[in-house]
């Protein structure tokens, strides 16, 4: 069993989905169930705090890539919150970061949305 806590809430025009504790191969079936579970509509615009992940692997990167691709085939998409430049430094040597919309944190995706504003601060 793995410590990764997974918890999904409402905030604008988004379904939030928190993870709390590492994201490695033994936390990718449940994340990728927990997420299938928490995006309940197929079309629904998602967003991935990923602010408490101190670690993410291969393995978790290609479920969230997995969901990404899903999502947009479903007419919905998804975006990343990664405040952390030692993890955003994950997607930038995999090109990842020019994949999936990132934000430093929920508040600047919801106020980016809701003027249709690209990432700041480079993210």
């Amino acid at each position: 069993m793995t410590d990764l806590d997974i918890t999904g809430r409402d905030e604008g025009e988004f379904t939030v989905i928190r993870l709390v504790g590492d994201v490695d191969v033994s936390a990718a079936a449940r994340l990728r169930d927990a997420l299938a579970r928490l995006i309940t509509c197929p079309s629904e615009r998602v967003l991935v705090d990923l602010t408490d992940v101190p670690f993410l692997d291969s393995t978790g990167l290609g479920v969230l890539v997995a969901r990404l691709k899903q999502q947009r085939v479903d007419g919905g998409d998804m975006a990343l919150v990664i405040p952390s430049e030692r993890l955003l430094r994950n997607f930038r040597i995999t090109g990842l970061d020019r994949v999936f919309r990132i934000y430093a944190t929920v508040a600047q995706a919801v106020a980016a949305d809701a003027d249709g504003a690209p990432p700041a601060d480079g993210h």
